[in-house]
């Protein structure tokens, strides 16, 4: 293995405008060798995560202009690096938070933004755990800083982010609520938490377990369910919302549910209620960059080695070829399924 490569022929995923999954493109493309503080990564896998169904609606908040690589984490292996160095690096498998980009067989990243996988660690467990993990954990240790014995309530509680919520606040002595459909009950009782039907009145749900309220809410639909979940707080609890996926089949200017709700949050914050809601952004300490990246490895890195351990399990709804991006997307947006729906390399199918 050499620390320079000439250039490598990627297979990348594109999403060429507002599409339908099967209209995903597949083509490749010329990577240069890489420039200093670049590595070159053969992905093992990449996650379809909620922002990819926003963004082939043309609904994520800052996507940038069609046509480009989706995508928003990857694990892979180094294969080259383009400084003496980050030799260390070759052959090490490693996870990235991209945004856009995942979905490729090959990818040009920095080194300062790589997080080392525990050995012990397959590619496709860490995978369901790099933006789901990230998220997860600053949600609930940085934001609402829920203590043990402390009830919470998680929407979505068996997908990606939500089902890695759970696990990581049931490691934390924090009691569990969580939204689901009644075919998916069991799934969320499996993992730890008390299921209650999103399709019911989930408020009175809540309040027969939580009579008091719940110390934290977890909510990535916005809208209406913003409203009700703020109500659903006991006093001091937190509202951490990180999403409007309840809009994103609406018409419209994309950006108008999200500052719907930012106004939302900025006024109940200033209200005398003694309670508090946040915005949960991924992205937004990057004007730091540093802070940034350090955060994000120490808060990754956590998550890994908790994986490792054994005390996170992956929730891997399905493995799909990299080639079959749109079946994946597909799968991914028929709620069909508990996890993560990740996609490997072709050659590891």
């Amino acid at each position: 293995m050499n620390s320079t490569a000439s250039t490598t022929t990627a297979t990348q995923i594109v999403l060429p405008g507002r599409v339908e999954p099967d209209e995903l493109l597949v083509t490749r493309r010329e990577l240069p060798a890489p420039a200093a503080g670049q590595a070159l990564i053969r992905v093992e896998a990449s996650g379809v995560s909620f922002a990819e169904q926003q963004m082939r609606r043309g609904k994520y908040y800052d996507q940038p202009a069609f046509p480009f690589v989706p995508g928003y984490d990857l694990v892979g292996e180094v294969t080259a690096v383009g400084s003496p160095e980050d030799t260390g690096l070759l052959g090490r498998r490693v996870a990235a938070l991209t945004k856009t980009g995942g979905w490729a067989s090959h990818a040009l990243l920095d080194t300062a933004d790589l997080v080392p996988v525990p050995d012990a660690l397959p590619a496709d467990a860490a995978e369901t755990f790099v933006v789901n993990g990230i998220t997860a954990w600053q949600m609930l240790h940085r934001i609402a800083k829920t203590a043990a014995g402390q009830t919470i309530l998680v929407h979505g509680a068996n997908g990606g982010v939500g089902s890695t919520l759970v696990q990581l606040a049931l490691a934390a002595g924090i009691r569990v609520i969580g939204t689901a459909s009644a075919a998916n009950a069991d799934k969320v009782r499996a993992l730890g938490a008390i299921p209650v039907d999103y399709r019911g009145d989930v408020s009175a749900q809540v309040r027969a377990i939580a009579p008091e309220g719940v110390a934290a809410v977890f909510d990535h639909l916005g809208g209406q369910s913003a409203v009700d979940s703020f109500a659903m707080l006991a006093p001091g609890g937190t509202l951490v919302a990180y999403g409007s996926a309840s809009t994103k089949d609406e018409e419209g200017n994309s950006r108008l549910p999200v500052l719907k709700l930012f106004a939302r949050l900025a006024l109940w914050n200033v209200l005398p209620n003694k309670r508090s809601a946040h915005f949960f952004n991924i992205w937004a300490g990057q004007r730091r960059p540093a802070r940034f990246r350090a955060q994000l490895a120490a808060d990754l890195g956590a998550v890994l080695e908790l994986a490792a351990r054994g005390e996170l399990t992956p929730q891997i709804a399905a493995r799909i070829p990299l080639s079959e991006a749109g079946r994946a997307l597909a799968l991914a947006e028929s709620h069909t399924v508990t996890g993560k729906v990740v996609l490997v390399a072709d050659d590891a199918s």
